[in-house]
């Protein structure tokens, strides 16, 4: 199959969701090409996106942004006109008919919006990820720009988006999709709120490469009460919570004054700054350590130094990063919020607390301190969760044949 993905950012180090799934095409055989609105950081980036040299792959559209300036923008409309009729000469005369598309043509926007995909318009499968994109990427299948069965995965954000805005935001994009992936029963359940066709979406989790995650039970011969270390992995926005997880180790801390503990908490975001002076505030300097964003492997090497996971999140949907603690033995605490319950098994891999609730958060993280002879029980039943549930060889199989499907090859 000749398949298109159209993404946000890329390379993007938080989105090895997307990233999996293509690399899961690629070994299956079938061509794949990238497409991004922005560029992402290529200082640091996944393994895997060079060793797939997915960035030869990757057409960024930010490049093809109409220059405010009008001169400008019409020397470089002639050197994509010259160049398109080469390469399509049948679109790019489409992208220029003010007939049809009125000032929309007249002012070249079709022609930039167009021009990137005008040597290869043509797919079996249009892949976006987030509902957004999916929107843009919906006007240029109208416009006849793109061809191809349609597809959007919706994420956490985009449900957020349109609870906060109101499910009306995608309904224009609801008449235009093939299919809508929906990575949690709880993404499903707000699709059909906001107005999507039930018979249209199909239930299709994020998974992990678990091969790259070696379990590893903890217990208290390998690690005592003095050594724990305790790991964060998010982006340091509001919706992560971070501030909570924050006031439970200190509170963990008050009540356990000899403990010897670390906070490890890796990402970024716009939040660093406020959550670095409450750390100070809390006197925890000495405590939390921020890590900053980290590639996968740096991540992995992480997480399986540590001792327990704290995702003390406000929302979210399905968070790769519960999945990937428990496939390597971690037990886990976090909010019930979005799907986590979903990625979790409570009282059995980890422990599910209210949100905003750092007394919470503290009493649970106390309670595993206090019985580590959980730990390994607890770990072998999170990895077994994952392995049944979430892991990405299993789940790109179920990808080709939903792909397969939607073109009517039923192999």
């Amino acid at each position: 199959m000749k398949i298109a993905f159209i993404v946000r950012t890329f390379p993007a180090l938080s989105e090895t969701f997307i990233l999996n799934q293509i690399t899961g095409m690629l070994d299956r055989g079938h061509e794949v090409d990238i497409y991004a609105f922005r560029k992402g950081n290529t200082d640091k980036m996944h393994s895997s996106i060079k060793s797939y040299d997915l960035l030869k792959r990757v057409c960024h559209l930010s490049n093809y942004k109409i220059p405010p300036n009008k001169l400008i923008r019409l020397i470089k409309a002639a050197e994509l006109t010259a160049k398109g009729f080469i390469k399509n000469p049948k679109g790019l005369l489409k992208s220029l008919n003010i007939f049809k598309y009125g000032k929309r043509a007249f002012s070249l926007e079709i022609l930039y919006k167009s021009f990137p995909f005008l040597g290869k318009s043509s797919y079996d499968i249009i892949h976006c990820h987030f509902g957004p994109i999916g929107k843009k990427v919906a006007s240029l299948k109208e416009l006849g720009i793109l061809k191809g069965k349609f597809i959007i995965t919706f994420h956490g954000q985009d449900i957020r988006l349109g609870k906060e805005k109101g499910g009306d935001i995608y309904h224009n994009l609801f008449e235009s999709y093939d299919r809508l992936l929906a990575i949690s029963d709880y993404n499903y359940d707000n699709l059909i709120r906001f107005g999507a066709n039930p018979q249209k979406i199909i239930s299709h989790p994020v998974g992990i490469d678990i091969n790259k995650f070696l379990f590893r039970g903890r217990s208290m011969a390998s690690k005592n009460l003095k050594s724990i270390i305790i790991i964060t992995i998010a982006r340091l926005v509001r919706e992560k919570g971070l501030r909570y997880g924050i006031r439970a180790i200190s509170k963990l801390l008050r009540k356990f004054p000899k403990l010897h503990l670390e906070y490890h908490i890796i990402g970024a975001g716009q939040l660093e700054n406020q959550l670095r002076k409450l750390v100070e505030e809390l006197d925890l300097v000495e405590v939390v350590n921020f890590l900053g964003a980290l590639d996968q492997e740096e991540v992995i090497r992480e997480i399986q130094n540590a001792h327990i996971f704290l995702l003390p999140s406000i929302v979210e949907a399905l968070p790769t990063v519960l999945l990937e603690a428990q496939a390597a033995g971690l037990p886990v605490v976090a909010t019930n919020v979005g799907s986590v319950s979903e990625a979790i098994i409570d009282k059995k891999s980890g422990f599910l607390v209210p949100t905003r609730d750092a007394g919470a958060l503290t009493e649970q993280l106390e309670y595993l301190i206090e019985h580590q002879g959980l730990w390994q029980k607890m770990g072998r039943a999170g990895r077994k969760y994952v392995e049944e549930n979430y892991d990405i060889d299993k789940l790109n199989d179920r990808l080709e044949k939903i792909y397969k499907e939607l073109i009517g090859e039923r192999k």
